[in-house]
C-alpha cells in the first residue's frame, strides 16, 4: 500500500503545485526548501490527506518529518493507517 500512498501523493503535488511539464520531484527532496510548497501548500495539502484516507492531521503531526517528502509523507501515511500499509 505504501506504493499507492506514494502515487497519490505525487500525483497530487504534480496536479496542483508543479507548474512546468518538466517539473519534476524526486521522493526524498524537501517540498518546503526547494519551493515546491508553502505554508498553503502545507494547508492543501493536509486537506487532501485527511479528505482521501479519511484521518486527522493533528496539529503536533504537522512537522516535517512526516510532511516535508513524499518518502516522509508515504511513512506517515502508512503509520496512521497501519492495516492499509
Amino acid at each position: 500500500m505504501a506504493n499507492a500512498f506514494e502515487n497519490a501523493v505525487r500525483e497530487f503535488i504534480a496536479e496542483n503545485f508543479l507548474f512546468r511539464a518538466d517539473a519534476e520531484v524526486t521522493n526524498s527532496q524537501s517540498l518546503l526548501e526547494t519551493g515546491v510548497i508553502d505554508s498553503t501548500g502545507v494547508l492543501e495539502l493536509i486537506a487532501f490527506l485527511e479528505q482521501t484516507y479519511g484521518i486527522t492531521v493533528a496539529d503536533e503531526e504537522i512537522v516535517p518529518e512526516n510532511l516535508d517528502s513524499i518518502d516522509n509523507m508515504t511513512r506517515y501515511l502508512a503509520s496512521k493507517l497501519p492495516a492499509a500499509a
